[in-house]
């Protein structure tokens, strides 16, 4: 069996086992367990409880009323379609999505440098002044108590000049933590509709990202280039996801506040009770993230990118044998990802695993590699 599947163009199965995670990712009901995101969204966690717990309430009260569920099968019929048909006329402009993905020119510069085996500190420090999200972030981060831990600095006084910050973060980690913060930019933050699904993605493209770097470093292939296009793998998602959830608010929102200037109870319980689409979202992800994950790139004039030719190789390749040894290994990494997250969920047969393992080709010493990785915690240099 392996054999006759191992790297040729990819079997309806090895398709099916991979949409089944990421339906998991965004469709799914269960919570992600505690994240790095729990210092930012402690609030909007809250939020996301007190909307659920409503929107029950009401579901279920309508659900007794023959007419007031028939007002909000239609109404939520019809919101549904309006989110569908705005999405579609955004995703079908990349052009018009440069601006809301979180992505510019600096930050593929940014991005783009750390590839260098020389990194240019002066040149970096210059770039990241120009993403100020970035300069915020790399700098909380030298400034809290673990990484003055770590580093055994005594002293009170915050570090706030970026080039003491670089210095003291050091090249090696800095090509970690910039792609990672990158990451946490491009995430759909802030959205109350999906926070669970933030932060299972998060979770899938950490582990991509740490399996990519163990990898790299087992065959001899650049860490850092294995590291950052394996998070750059989750920009497609991402976009497609921030995208769904600020239409969905827009029109949901506008909505609500009609309803209730029109005082029809009905009609504003309806509109209440009608919850992301997340299954619809679910297929705009299969039909565009991947190909925004090179688009985008593009659209920035990073065409010529090993970065982007990554992307794009993930996306048209019909097979993974066709795969170049970058893509190929981003492939794998993204592979076991998936496996062990449909294990940890109880979603994957021993001969399903088998089956993706055989087809991307991972050997028995990476798979013993992998297996040894620590995908709670990125660890730093």
């Amino acid at each position: 069996m392996a054999k006759s599947i191992a790297g040729g163009v990819r079997p309806g199965i090895i398709i099916d086992i991979e949409h089944r995670l990421l339906k998991q990712l965004i469709v799914g009901k269960q919570k992600a367990a505690a994240s790095m995101f729990d210092d930012l969204d402690r609030e909007l966690e809250n939020d996301a409880n007190k909307l659920a717990i409503e929107r029950d309430a009401v579901f279920e009260r309508l659900s007794k009323q023959i007419q007031a569920r028939q007002v909000y099968e239609a109404v939520s019929k019809q919101l549904i379609t309006t989110v569908n048909t705005t999405l579609d006329n955004q995703l079908a402009s990349p052009e018009l999505l440069i601006q809301q993905a979180g992505i510019n020119q600096n930050q593929m510069l940014v991005l783009e440098l750390l590839q260098q085996k020389n990194l240019d500190l002066s040149r970096l420090r210059l770039l990241i002044a120009d993403l100020p999200w970035l300069a915020r972030d790399l700098t909380n981060m030298v400034n809290s108590p673990s990484f003055r831990h770590k580093r055994q600095q005594r002293s009170d006084v915050k570090v706030t000049e970026i080039k003491l910050v670089l210095n003291f973060i050091g090249v090696e980690n800095l090509r970690l933590l910039i792609p990672y913060y990158c990451l946490r930019n491009w995430l759909p933050t802030g959205h109350a509709n999906l926070l669970w699904t933030t932060r299972k993605l998060w979770r899938y493209a950490m582990v991509t990202g740490i399996a990519a770097k163990a990898l790299a470093q087992l065959n001899e292939q650049d860490m850092a280039t294995a590291y950052t296009s394996s998070l750059l793998y989750q920009l497609g998602v991402s976009v497609v996801l921030k995208n769904g959830a600020k239409v969905y608010e827009s029109i949901w929102g506008n909505w609500l506040r009609e309803a209730s200037g029109s005082r029809d109870k009905e009609l504003h319980d309806a509109v209440l009770a009608t919850e992301f689409p997340a299954e619809d979202i679910y297929q705009q992800v299969l039909q565009h993230a991947h190909t925004l994950n090179w688009r985008l790139p593009e659209l920035l004039d990073f065409a010529a990118s090993g970065l982007t030719q990554t992307q794009k190789e993930l996306d048209t390749c019909l097979s993974y044998s066709e795969l170049s040894s970058e893509a190929a290994l981003v492939a794998r990494a993204s592979c076991y990802a998936k496996v062990m997250m449909l294990e940890e969920m109880r979603l994957i047969s021993p001969k399903e695993k088998q089956m993706m393992f055989d087809y991307y080709q991972l050997s028995e010493q990476e798979k013993i590699r992998l297996k040894g990785q620590n995908y709670r915690k990125l660890d730093l240099y």
